[in-house]
């Protein structure tokens, strides 16, 4: 994977920090409540979120290895996987836009493991030092997210196991920002990033890159 691939996935997360503040709102909330009183919260959540990138990369490792065992056997594999890749980022856009929701139907096929995963996470609070918040971290880093699905189908179709986990990894700093920032108590910053402008710059962003993605296909397609 070139450093442009990581810079991009980056970039993404940063970008999707419109839906984290949506999405993510009630676990900060439940993070400052899990965190002991007169304690700083900054470490439990560096802890919580390191946990969080740690079952991303995972997830996106796993992603690239299936995607390896996909383009071996199907003809243009890859190509078919880089296509889906940017549909799903062009559905994205469209969510984070507020164009379109129909990306939040895909959120659906994860709920079955977070049912049995959530009461699980429930074992690990209150936190009783920054470590006992990494486990937490990792287990909500399952919790079923279009933003995260749409990311792992890019990891289909990095190439290999290393690839896929630095994908997620990369992706997994961008929405760092925003997610310590609400942890924090820099509650306006959620007013901000939710106003229709910048939901609309951010969906144009990712739609944008999701155009290069395509037009990536469409070069690797001639050139097989």
């Amino acid at each position: 994977m070139n450093q442009f691939d990581f810079v991009s996935a980056f970039i993404v997360g940063l970008a999707g920090g419109v839906h984290c503040v949506g999405m993510c709102g009630g676990i900060v909330g439940a993070l400052s409540y899990a965190t002991p009183k007169n304690a700083s919260p900054f470490p439990y959540t560096i802890m919580y979120n390191l946990g969080r990138i740690l079952s991303y990369s995972l997830a996106g490792g796993l992603s690239g290895y299936l995607g390896v065992v996909f383009a071996n056997q199907v003809t243009q594999g890859l190509v078919v996987l880089q296509f889906i890749s940017a549909v799903f980022l062009m559905l994205l856009a469209a969510y984070i836009s507020g164009v379109w929701a129909a990306l939040t139907k895909v959120e659906t096929l994860g709920r079955h493991i977070w049912a049995y995963l959530q009461p699980i996470s429930r074992r690990f609070i209150p936190f009783t030092s920054p470590l006992s918040a990494l486990p937490y971290g990792m287990i909500w880093g399952w919790l079923p997210c279009g933003l995260v699905y749409s990311v792992l189908t890019w990891s289909l179709a990095s190439g290999s196991f290393t690839n896929g986990a630095l994908l997620m990894i990369g992706f997994g700093m961008g929405t760092l920002p925003i997610m310590i920032l609400m942890s924090l108590g820099f509650t306006s910053i959620q007013q901000t990033i939710q106003q229709p402008i910048v939901r609309h710059l951010m969906g144009i962003t990712l739609f944008l890159f999701a155009c290069t993605q395509l037009w990536a296909v469409v070069q690797n397609a001639v050139k097989t």
